[in-house]
């Protein structure tokens, strides 16, 4: 039953209802706002995440097109040193090769059955004119291909020590 009221007044009934109402709507309220930061705080949270992610992966992506790249040079740069390497291995073997066939170019100006092939530190020491029963001189020959005509240290030393004419002839017999 309702408490009778004067005009103007509130029943207390009505006063309850008006405070529930009043109370459930401050608590709309205050959750409302609790979600509304609660939100925020999960939104920038997910973006953190999702930017340490892209961060990684961009990360990660670049690490593997980087490894990509460095194996690919790498096998480039091997497949270089290999051809290098074999290229200088033919031309090794070709100034070999023409060292011992120099004395049958129709250049060499002295008979090949008196040149002595020695490969260090002369390619050649020729004894003129030995085949044919006279002797008119040795030379030493040192034989150069390619660009440069440089002669090592060694073989500077020998240049120098028959340019000297300290070059002597000796018999060693052996007495077994």
């Amino acid at each position: 039953m309702k408490n009778p009221t004067l005009p103007g007044e509130i029943a207390v009934d009505d006063w309850m209802i008006l405070t529930l109402i009043l109370f459930l709507a401050l608590l709309i309220v205050y959750l409302l706002v609790k979600y509304i930061k609660l939100k925020g705080r999960v939104e920038s949270r997910a973006r953190d995440l999702y930017e340490a992610w892209q961060t990684r992966e961009m990360e990660r992506q670049v690490s593997e097109k980087a490894d990509t790249l460095f194996r690919t040079w790498k096998l480039d740069e091997e497949k270089k040193i290999r051809q290098d390497a074999v290229k200088k291995s033919e031309a090794v073997i070709r100034g070999k090769v023409t060292e011992h066939l120099i004395p049958y170019f129709p250049d060499f100006e002295y008979n090949p059955k008196d040149a002595r092939f020695l490969g260090t530190p002369v390619d050649f020491i020729v004894f003129d004119g030995l085949s044919e029963g006279k002797m008119n001189k040795v030379v030493f020959v040192e034989v150069k291909s390619g660009k440069t005509g440089v002669l090592s240290q060694r073989e500077k030393l020998v240049r120098e020590c028959i340019d000297r004419g300290r070059v002597s002839y000796e018999i060693i017999h052996n007495r077994e």
